[in-house]
């Protein structure tokens, strides 16, 4: 199978959970996956960004007598923003920083991590590049056109939100740095079985 067949079935699998949940779950620091399940519903940037690459990954393995992603390359995804990003980049060898991070340099469903602080809960657990917020870049099924989806708490509306990525771009500027900003690639091929 084609990288582009499978990686249309991550991308439909990634936008059909986000299609199901933008503006339905709030945000909750240290909140995963099984929050989507509580009343209200409430999950992080990391157990969003996890939930979707999870899914995408699922769906690449479908149509496939093998499997691209091991068990172990979905489940190391489920941890922390800055942990996920360190995976990623292992994983793949494939990274970008700071101002490399553009509209046209980002793949079709990259992840990014950035420094954003956090407050008294970062300065307790610190983290690598001091990562803490993760996105995730996916592509509207209609006409590929990019967003970005997150789970955040720092500004409105908080909780999951989608924003076309130039606007996502634009917004975030100020941390699109080098130092505070790093981009990889799930779906690179590197270290996956063609």
């Amino acid at each position: 199978m084609s990288k582009s067949l499978w990686l249309d079935a991550s991308g439909a699998a990634m936008w059909a959970i986000v299609d199901r949940y933008t503006g339905r779950v709030g945000y909750k620091r240290g909140i995963k996956a099984a929050g989507l399940e509580a009343d209200p519903p409430f999950i992080d940037c990391s157990g969003w960004a996890a939930l979707l690459l999870r899914a995408g990954m699922e769906a690449a393995n479908r149509p496939l007598a093998a499997e691209r992603f091991g068990r172990d390359h979905v489940a190391a995804i489920d941890t922390w923003s800055d942990r996920m990003i360190e995976e990623l980049e292992r994983r793949s060898g494939w990274l970008l920083e700071g101002d490399e991070i553009a509209l046209d340099t980002l793949p079709p469903y990259a992840t990014v991590g950035l420094r954003q602080g956090g407050g008294a809960w970062a300065n307790n657990h610190p983290r690598s590049r001091g990562i803490t917020h993760v996105v995730q870049v996916l592509r509207r099924l209609a006409d590929g056109a990019p967003f970005v989806s997150e789970a955040q708490g720092w500004c409105e509306p908080y909780g999951l939100r989608l924003m076309p990525l130039a606007d996502w771009l634009d917004v975030t500027r100020a941390h699109i740095k080098r130092g505070e900003a790093w981009a990889v690639d799930a779906f690179a091929e590197r270290d996956v079985p063609a």
